[in-house]
């Protein structure tokens, strides 16, 4: 749906627009504009879909940076989406934290370390403040905090390169998964061949028929195929 009043840009010059607006957001990757990261709501901007006005990160000064970009009217923040303010960044309470990875995985930038049952911490210098990560927690051993004193902040270019290399990574492990599943599933048949010969009793054959099963599944989800199973 278009934005009322909002002006599309043409097609031809939709995705230069949109790479010039992603380039004024400040890349915290939020979502508080109601899009799943910064590129996402430049794009709806370049097609007329959304207003100038979804960023608090970006505080109004971002906004009236969007909006001389689009060819739009100039607004203030929508303050219903967030109020506009300093950067402030995840701390976790590394005492009360279970390692759960739910942080882990919600955070848009991967500025979050640690592994199950492990504690995690944040990076301070990669976190953007998105706060994805504080809802979440079982816990609630996440905070928003002031960063200390000359402390360094995030880059949003290096936040952009980060939210994208955690975007292939994503795409990735399904695929990932399945090799290695294959490859598991490819050395139990191998261990079931070296058992000693004897009659194929019941159960010999059920194991042998579940593996073969589960790697042509993983074989399926490697060649891009559709399965009704995971491995």
């Amino acid at each position: 749906m278009t934005v009322p009043g909002a002006r599309a840009a043409p097609d031809g010059e939709i995705a230069d627009l949109a790479v010039r607006l992603d380039a004024l957001l400040p890349q915290t990757q939020c979502t508080r504009c109601g899009y799943p990261a910064c590129l996402p709501y430049a794009e709806a901007i370049a097609r007329g879909e959304a207003d100038i006005d979804r960023c608090p990160p970006g505080g109004d000064e971002g906004a009236a940076a969007l909006a001389q970009a689009a060819g739009r009217a100039i607004r203030p923040v929508d303050r219903t989406r967030g109020e506009p303010g300093p950067l402030r960044v995840a701390l976790i309470d590394e005492a009360a934290c279970i390692g759960c990875t739910i942080c882990i995985r919600k955070c848009p930038v991967d500025a979050i370390v640690g592994a199950a049952k492990r504690m995690h911490t944040v990076l301070g210098a990669e976190c953007t403040g998105c706060e994805l990560c504080v809802a979440p927690c079982p816990v609630d051993c996440i905070t928003m905090v002031d960063p200390p004193p000359q402390a360094a902040r995030f880059v949003p270019e290096t936040a952009r390169e980060r939210h994208r290399f955690r975007q292939v990574r994503l795409a990735r492990e399904p695929a990932d998964r399945a090799r290695r599943f294959a490859q598991a599933a490819t050395l139990k048949l191998a261990e079931l061949d070296r058992e000693p010969p004897r009659e194929l009793d019941a159960a010999t054959a059920r194991r042998r028929a579940i593996v073969e099963r589960a790697l042509a599944r993983a074989h399926a989800r490697l060649a891009g195929e559709p399965s009704d199973e995971s491995p």
